[in-house]
Order: C-alpha cells, then sequence, then structure tokens
C-alpha cells in the first residue's frame, strides 16, 4: 500500500513538474514579441554584456548587442516548431503504414517492414548528411529530413500492436458479421493504439529539439539567420571563454524543455499503461 501510494505521488510530481516547465517555456515562446520584443535589434555599444548586469539585459547580450533573453524567446517558435511538425508528421505516415502492414500482412507487410528495417541500419548523421547534400538545408527540409527518420518508429509499434489485436474477439467478430476493413481499422483497432502512439510523441517532441538544434550546431540545419536554440548555441562557442552566456542560457532552455517533455511521456506512459507501475 505504501509503495503504490508512494508511485502515485511520484506521478503527479512528474506531471506538475513536466506541466510547468513545459507550460511556462511555452507561454514564454508563443508570446515572445509581446513580452520582450526586438530579438534582433542590434547595438554594437552593448556588446557581449554580462548577464545580471543592466536590468535591460537579464541574460546579457551577444557579440552584436541583441539581448540574448530576447534571442531565446524567439529562438524557441522555431525549435519548438520543427519538434512538434516533425512529430505529427511521422506519426501520420508511421501510423498508416503500421496499420496497413500489420493488419493486410502479406506483401505490404514484408515492403514496409523491409525498408524501415534498411532505414534504422543507416546512422542517423549518414542520413542527415546525404539528405542536406541532395535537397538543402533549412527550416522545411529539417523537417522533413526529421519525418523521414522518425515515421519508421510509429510503423513499427503500430504493426506490432496490430499484430496481437487482429486476432482478438472483438475484431473477429466485427469481420464475421461485414464490417468492412477500413471501418475496422479506424473505429476498432486505432482507438486502442492511441495511448502507446501519444507516449512516443511526447518523448520524441523532445528529441527532435535535440536533433534540429544538433544539426543546426553543425551548421546543417536551420538558416543561421533565423534564430533558433541550435543556432545560438553554434554561435557562440568560440566565445565560450569569454562569453559563457551567449552559448549556456540556450542550452538551459533546450534543458529545461527536453527534460519537462520527458516528464510529461513518463507520466503519460505510466497513467495509460498501469500494469508497468510498482504495486504493493
Amino acid at each position: 500500500m505504501a509503495s503504490r501510494t508512494a508511485s502515485s505521488n511520484f506521478l503527479k510530481l512528474e506531471f506538475i513538474l513536466g506541466a510547468f516547465l513545459v507550460g511556462v517555456i511555452g507561454i514564454a515562446v508563443i508570446f515572445s514579441g509581446v513580452i520582450l520584443p526586438g530579438a534582433e535589434k542590434i547595438d554594437l555599444m552593448s556588446r557581449l554584456v554580462p548577464p545580471f548586469v543592466r536590468p535591460a539585459h537579464v541574460f546579457g547580450t551577444d557579440p552584436l548587442g541583441r539581448d540574448v533573453l530576447a534571442r531565446v524567446m524567439a529562438g524557441g517558435k522555431i525549435s519548438l516548431l520543427v519538434g512538434f511538425v516533425s512529430v505529427a508528421g511521422g506519426v501520420t505516415i508511421g501510423v498508416f503504414m503500421g496499420l496497413i502492414a500489420g493488419y493486410y500482412r502479406g506483401i505490404w507487410d514484408m515492403l514496409v517492414m523491409r525498408f524501415a528495417d534498411i532505414q534504422l541500419a543507416l546512422p542517423f548523421i549518414l542520413l542527415a548528411i546525404t539528405f542536406i547534400a541532395i535537397v538543402g538545408g533549412g527550416l522545411a527540409n529539417t523537417i522533413i529530413l526529421l519525418i523521414v527518420s522518425q515515421w519508421v518508429q510509429y510503423a513499427r509499434l503500430v504493426r506490432g500492436s496490430v499484430l496481437t489485436l487482429r486476432e482478438r474477439e472483438f475484431i473477429l467478430s466485427a469481420r464475421a458479421i461485414g464490417v468492412k476493413d477500413w471501418r475496422i481499422i479506424v473505429q476498432h483497432l486505432l482507438p486502442n493504439l492511441i495511448g502507446p502512439v501519444i507516449v512516443l510523441m511526447t518523448l520524441n517532441v523532445a528529441t527532435n529539439i535535440l536533433l534540429e538544434s544538433s544539426l543546426t550546431f553543425l551548421g546543417l540545419g536551420i538558416d543561421p539567420t533565423i534564430p533558433s536554440w541550435g543556432g545560438m548555441l553554434a554561435e557562440g562557442r568560440t566565445y565560450l571563454q569569454t562569453a559563457w552566456w551567449v552559448s549556456v542560457f540556450p542550452g538551459l532552455a533546450i534543458l529545461l524543455t527536453v527534460l519537462g517533455l520527458n516528464l510529461l511521456g513518463d507520466w503519460l506512459r505510466d497513467s495509460l499503461d498501469p500494469t508497468g507501475r510498482t504495486s504493493a
């Protein structure tokens, strides 16, 4: 009983902390232009001002005199946009392919899963370099790259669940009374897959924010003229010894966002899968 109570309290703490971090960062990012405008305002007379020295520049300024806090808030729009849009695209493609492969089996299953196996065998950085070399960088291409690299996770997850569900009594009964395949997939299979897919989506948003930041840091992602957390890290790497705040505060923004999303993902996983909890 004590163990179950402790587990319940821990779940609540995970949700509260995760929701607080994601909520605060989300509000700051969405309303960045209202809360703290002037992210791109250049003031060479105020370049590399240390943090907590001037009230007008709480997080200091960068080499061009731009306010670091304003840029962190504005840059979050791009990082969060990439994270959520790429996950939405990956879910759409992956769930569709997984449903088709798991329900119909045969040639469809073989083609989809063999293609997924080949893609999973490729290191992400190799796939990224090849993709960027062919189609180029930029915001749209970065999102497409992340969709291409991650749809297989959802396809394999959904296919495995469908293989189990398709032999359950309620699916067999629906087939026996002549229910069409598309209605079985939409009304009976899909609702039973929502839980695991939502958990994976939450965790992958955090992963994609990190991947976008890594690609931009390496010069393979977002255009350097567009403020993003990864771009700010790349800009500040040459000033780490003299102006550490240029890189540290964007890095902290990434850290707190990913931490909040991972906490929410863990909470969702434990909430939607009671069998995985610690029992007395």
